[in-house]
């Protein structure tokens, strides 16, 4: 049984939201390797804050049907450059019930090792529901810190989350609480909240579509000229800075009701996947953008957290809108490129899904980061063409054949490719596309 503490994949119950091929041995294999990574590394793999993608990696290969040998040889190849484990601290630990303890610890990397004992301690105690309701949901100070905090480090901390709620492991969902716990908190305070109080709160019926705001953001000059290359964090110092006032404007406006609930997350689906995908140059061979890759990635995990039964309606409308409003940052925090859809409905089909599948895991240089964009493009073509025939009235983009011509164009993007090399990297901005190969002129 899968516990707090340790790691146990099920091929046929913790099989996630979409997976193909899963056997006993994978599935065994996958446990122990994650068992491993849980006891012997820290969630940064430096001291820079870069995330550690192991448990990523693994359970997205798993549901991929990935062999043994191959999950092995991804956990091997992403080893070397963790950082150990640090041993918890009792005390600390023990403080952390308190809340004005807990408070002043947030946002600290040191505090991981104390924060993952927390946690685990506390979902042995209550289980997962309660611990999630109490430090994620409760809409009380911390709580709603920690909501801040779980879309902070390019949504890492809700992609750990969800790994942890999709495939049922408790030990998954402490390691993304405390990881939560460390992340930065300006996302809230800077933009999820003023948007949400502009909105007049959660659950207002929404208008305007997705793409309609899309539009009215690279249409805004002000907005879409607000980031420049050399910023550091460019949604932070970039959008927020020199427009922030004109981005939660925008913003505001992404509401999702009760009734919408399943169109919208389409639509938070299918509009992620157009920008990612559209944002390329006619000029150079196609490429993917690194942070938008991440809007993408994250998505699947919103199928199993709208369908929770201890989640009530507000919150899972409330994660729905603050998921939608950081694609739209997001989209404009690389320079609001141009989008051209063209280059998705003309890029040639040369192979299907079990091909583009079996190609990214075995990407030798790929640490998770593909084969969860190729995960949640299925996930997409499942949930989307639900909708077939509906596309112009929900704002959707991508239809039909489109998904496999992306899936298709990922996969040739990176062919052959080292990690430095797989993606661009704020693509809006001629620099990103420096050193890209040419598309051949006929």
């Amino acid at each position: 049984m899968a516990t707090a503490r340790k790691v146990l994949l099920s091929p046929h119950s913790d099989t996630g939201v979409w997976s193909t091929g899963i056997t006993e041995s994978a599935a065994k294999t996958a446990s122990a390797v994650l068992q491993e990574d849980l006891e012997k590394h820290h969630v940064y793999f430096n001291d820079m804050g870069f995330h550690n993608h192991i448990p990523h990696h693994i359970l997205t290969l798993y549901a991929l049907g990935a062999s043994p040998t191959e999950i092995q040889s991804a956990y091997d190849r992403n080893t070397s450059y963790q950082r150990p484990a640090l041993p918890p601290s009792p005390a600390i630990v023990e403080s952390l019930s308190d809340k004005k303890a807990f408070s002043e610890a947030l946002g600290a990397d040191k505090n991981y090792p104390h924060f993952l004992e927390f946690f685990q301690t506390q979902i042995e105690s209550h289980g997962i529901e309660a611990v999630l309701k109490t430090y994620l949901f409760s809409r009380d100070a911390n709580a709603e810190s920690m909501m801040a905090r779980l879309f902070g480090g390019l949504l890492h901390p809700i992609i750990h989350l969800g790994f942890g709620i999709e495939f049922h492991q408790p030990a998954i969902i402490a390691e993304a609480l405390a990881q939560t716990a460390i992340h930065d908190e300006w996302t809230g305070p800077r933009f999820l909240v003023p948007a949400e109080k502009a909105a007049g709160g959660v659950g207002g019926k929404g208008g305007k579509t997705m793409l309609q705001l899309l539009e009215e953001a690279k249409g805004n000059t002000k907005l879409a000229g607000s980031v420049r290359f050399g910023d550091g964090n460019k949604l932070r110092a970039g959008v927020l800075k020199r427009a922030g006032d004109e981005m939660v404007a925008i913003a505001r406006q992404y509401t999702v009701s009760e009734e919408q609930m399943r169109e919208k997350y389409a639509e938070m689906l299918d509009v992620s996947v157009y920008f990612t995908s559209a944002a390329q140059r006619p000029t150079k061979t196609p490429k993917f953008d690194f942070f938008y890759i991440h809007t993408v990635n994250s998505s699947i995990f919103f199928a199993r957290i709208l369908e929770l039964p201890f989640l009530d309606t507000p919150t899972k409308l409330r994660l729905l809108e603050w998921k939608g409003r950081m694609d739209l940052l997001m989209y404009v925090s690389r320079n609001a490129p141009e989008l051209y859809l063209h280059e998705i409905t003309a890029y040639p089909v040369t192979q299907d899904w079990d091909s583009i599948i079996k190609q990214s895991i075995r990407h030798t240089h790929d640490d998770g980061h593909l084969v969860k964009l190729i995960r949640a493009l299925k996930n997409g073509e499942a949930v989307c063409t639900q909708y077939q025939g509906r596309e112009e009235e929900l704002g959707l983009k991508i239809a039909g054949e489109s998904w496999l011509r992306i899936g298709n164009m990922v996969i040739d993007s990176v062919h052959g490719k080292g990690e430095e090399k797989m993606w661009v990297r704020s693509t809006g901005f001629d620099e990103a596309w420096e050193g890209v190969e040419d598309r051949a002129r006929l």
